[in-house]
């Protein structure tokens, strides 16, 4: 029995079938992803979505979509499926649907009379390639395949619209054909495994419709390019393969690739091979280094999501030449303290939350708790120093003030995880003192006098954290609601009862009392807590937003004033470990239990980004997310380690 034990009666079923999506990567920032049954539903869907040198790196749709069909004596049996306008699906080929495998890659299987035809796909690490596999497991008859491959050629972030500027032009190359529809674009090859007849017939597929674009408010509407059709004859019992890609290939060599590929996955047979097959997509390495996608299909990569998702990602496993990889290259890209929220940007957007670099010290000691033998400060003196000595210095995005803490001025750009944004205003505005950042940065000063040599900075620290220890709870905490304040500025204590205060008890090193974490813990847990993470607001507050859906703005608003992110229960966990260790492993392992079936929904074998506050917890946000996944890893890895000691 397989482990994702997907309902397979249902992929008939529309409402179940396009809920469920696949995503696939080639470690390079390419990317497939479709739902499961092939229909596309959002404009970030596509079978061939690559980062083009040409655009600055970013990322487009190539081929959306190849529609397969069977013909025998005569009779055509399409084997696609695209929605249009008034709920009308055409031309509806799931309905020949039969058998869905996931182990150890995606396997569909169709049933046309006696035919039966499976489709598998494979995308090929760090190369631009995508490989479908079409095998004849039954037929009584002559048997041939048409294949309509539908281009889009545009940013995935837009959507194609029928034109006269498109390029209908094509070139012969083995077995297939190249495609480029416009100017600055590269070539895209097409090509079988065996020699196909290609029938000219170019045409527009008109108002293509992606339902989840039209629930999220977009513009939801597509013209694709159809340039003709493949034509090929195929025996029982064998097998053709197709190749889209950046480049051209040998024909002859595409079964003996798809085997090699095949090989080399993670089975996907139990919930930490899935997690681990879901972590490993989301490394990327280019010309620029190696980095971490925030997640897919549409977020891109970002600085806090890297270095937080990292240890989850690598540390679990030992892979320790990873991590060190990635973050020494965030470290040669800092700008003196501090590190820009978006690595690389071509618009002038670049900003610097105070957070992220205490995020960074934080991930190098999360490798020191996995690794003891580290010499972190030898590795990592020069960015851990220059990011102590510039925060002491530091006075226009940020302040240390004379309690040891920092303070945040205003600013029309978020400085924590918090960092949704609504008409050019962060979504929750906070300013002053804010507590995951103060809690971060008091860890921070433990941590680096733990571990430096010298003596000038142990002083500083020092001469810092009694100062903190003096202050902090009385700036934060509040007797009257048993919990602390999420920001603090002047008199003006925010008692929104947020999830951000789990750090102050979580981390390695806290400025608070065990009794104040208990009391604090409990009230986290009766509001915040769900079987998906926690809240980012509590129930009983007005501005609680269970739902994360509607328009881009109730959206941005849900995810930060009532959606549940998976990735604070780590921390939660952490925090409770200090105060109920043997009580805490068995709350853990029930979390996980109950996560596992979260992966065999929507993302198949995916953790989603967000989650309804609700009871139902529905997932919301992208199909795949970065540090959800990681810190899923991380907490099976901490609760195992401590149950060891």
């Amino acid at each position: 029995m397989e482990y994702l034990s997907l309902d397979k009666t249902k992929l008939v079923n529309l409402e179940y079938s396009l809920q469920r999506e696949l995503i696939r990567t080639n470690r390079a920032g390419s990317y497939s992803s479709s739902t499961l049954i092939g229909c596309n539903t959002r404009k970030y869907h596509g079978l061939l979505v690559s980062p083009l040198d040409e655009f600055d790196g970013t990322r487009h749709v190539l081929l959306s979509t190849l529609d397969a069909t069977v013909i025998q004596h005569d009779q055509s049996f399409n084997l696609g499926l695209h929605k249009y306008e008034g709920d009308n699906y055409e031309p509806k080929g799931h309905k020949y649907l039969r058998d869905y495998i996931s182990d150890p890659i995606p396997k569909l299987q169709y049933r046309v009379g006696g035919v039966i035809l499976s489709k598998e796909m494979i995308f090929i690490k760090n190369e631009h390639r995508i490989l479908i596999k079409y095998t004849l497991e039954e037929a009584n008859s002559p048997t041939k395949l048409q294949f309509r491959p539908f281009l889009a050629f545009r940013n995935i972030h837009s959507l194609s619209k029928a034109n006269m500027d498109i390029n209908r032009n094509f070139s012969d190359i083995q077995n297939g054909n190249s495609f480029c529809l416009y100017n600055g674009y590269p070539n895209l090859y097409l090509q079988f495994s065996v020699k196909p007849e290609f029938v000219t017939a170019p045409d527009w597929y008109y108002n293509v419709e992606y339902i989840e674009e039209q629930k999220r408010g977009y513009d939801f509407k597509e013209d694709l390019y159809m340039p003709g059709y493949y034509e090929l004859p195929i025996k029982k019992g064998e097998s053709i393969i197709f190749s889209a890609g950046l480049d051209e290939i040998s024909p002859r060599s595409l079964k003996t690739k798809f085997t090699n590929e095949l090989k080399l996955r993670t089975p996907r047979d139990c919930y930490s091979n899935c997690l681990s097959n879901a972590a490993s997509q989301f490394f990327i390495t280019n010309t620029k280094g190696t980095f971490i996608y925030a997640g897919y299909p549409w977020l891109d990569i970002r600085n806090r999501d890297m270095i937080m998702s990292l240890p989850g990602f690598t540390l679990p496993n030992g892979d320790y030449e990873m991590f060190h990889r990635v973050m020494k290259n965030i470290a040669s890209s800092m700008n003196g303290h501090l590190i820009s929220e978006i690595p690389f940007s071509t618009n002038g957007g670049q900003y610097y939350p105070s957070d992220i670099p205490l995020w960074f010290i934080h991930s190098l000691q999360r490798l020191k708790y996995a690794n003891d033998n580290e010499d972190i400060w030898d590795t990592y003196k020069k960015p851990l120093k220059t990011i102590f000595e510039g925060y002491l210095k530091e006075e226009n995005l940020f302040k240390i003030h004379d309690n040891g803490l920092i303070f945040n001025h205003e600013n029309t750009k978020p400085h924590s995880w918090m960092n949704g944004m609504l008409d050019n205003s962060p979504v929750v505005n906070r300013t002053g003192y804010l507590i995951e950042t103060n809690a971060l940065w008091y860890n921070a000063l433990c941590f680096i006098n733990e571990i430096t040599s010298e003596n000038s900075i142990k002083n500083k620290t020092i001469k810092l954290i009694e100062t903190i220890n003096e202050h902090f709870e009385n700036i934060f905490w509040n007797n009257d609601v048993g919990f602390f304040a999420d920001f603090v500025n002047g008199n003006y204590q925010n008692l929104q009862m947020r999830p951000n205060q789990v750090f102050t008890y979580a981390l390695p090193y806290s400025a608070i009392s065990k009794d104040k974490a208990v009391i604090m813990l409990d009230k986290i847990k009766h509001q915040l807590v769900t079987n998906r993470g926690l809240r980012t607001l509590s129930p009983a507050d007005s501005n609680y937003k269970p739902y994360y859906e509607g328009d881009h703005y109730q959206r941005e608003y849900a995810a930060y004033n009532g959606s549940v992110w998976t990735w604070l229960y780590t921390y939660y966990i952490q925090a409770l470990h200090k105060t109920r260790p043997k009580n805490t492993t068995k709350i853990a392992k029930q979390f996980i239990k109950n996560f596992e079936l979260e992966l065999q929904s929507r993302g198949i074998c995916s953790v989603s980004e967000i989650y309804n506050g609700d009871a139902s917890a529905e997932g919301n946000g992208s199909i795949s997310f970065a540090l959800n996944t990681a810190e899923l890893q991380y907490l099976t890895w901490f609760i195992e380690n401590e149950e060891l000691k």
